[in-house]
């Protein structure tokens, strides 16, 4: 049963959660949604404000959610989990369930954004900011070339975090 609780509570280490962990970013309805793992992101405050950040493709399925509705989540699982995450991250929602196939079951919180019961920690999101990346941005011209030989540069969206749920 998950508990709302301040976000200012959390007592995990957002690196280890992100980077380590995986997390899977989600976004549409209970009915229709799509989801994607993703290691890249991060949790402040900006703008006076609890946010998550979150990092897209352009061609990435779940994109399209993000831009059709005002939140979305950002779900945390235990390692028990591992291979569903690994799965949701290379296999596009395009082509399969992704949700039937990992055995996920999906619920959706006050704001109807789409989260699983499965996970351990979920952060609903209302989108704040959204920007594509811009090459003439980087600082460090490597990055570029470690991270997008394709030129298929990454959407930022800030979202202010308006649920937290923890299992208790």
């Amino acid at each position: 049963m998950f508990q709302k609780i301040d976000p200012k509570t959390l007592d995990e280490n957002v690196f280890s959660l992100i980077h380590d962990k995986w997390m899977l970013v989600s976004a549409g309805t209970a009915d229709r949604c799509n989801t994607m793992t993703a290691s890249w992101g991060g949790l402040g405050i900006l703008w006076n404000r609890c946010v998550a950040t979150c990092y897209i493709r352009p061609q990435r399925y779940t994109r399209e959610f993000m831009e059709a509705e005002d939140c979305f989540t950002l779900a945390f699982f235990g390692e028990e989990h591992r291979k569903a995450l690994a799965y949701c991250g290379a296999n596009s929602g395009r082509d399969v369930d992704k949700v039937k196939e990992c055995g996920f079951t999906v619920t959706a919180g006050e704001s109807g954004a789409p989260y699983f019961e499965e996970a351990g920690l979920v952060l609903v999101c209302r989108k704040l900011y959204r920007q594509p990346m811009e090459p003439g941005c980087f600082l460090d011209g490597s990055l570029i070339e470690k991270n997008y030989p394709g030129g298929d540069f990454h959407i930022m969206y800030v979202g202010e975090i308006v649920e937290c749920l923890k299992k208790g």
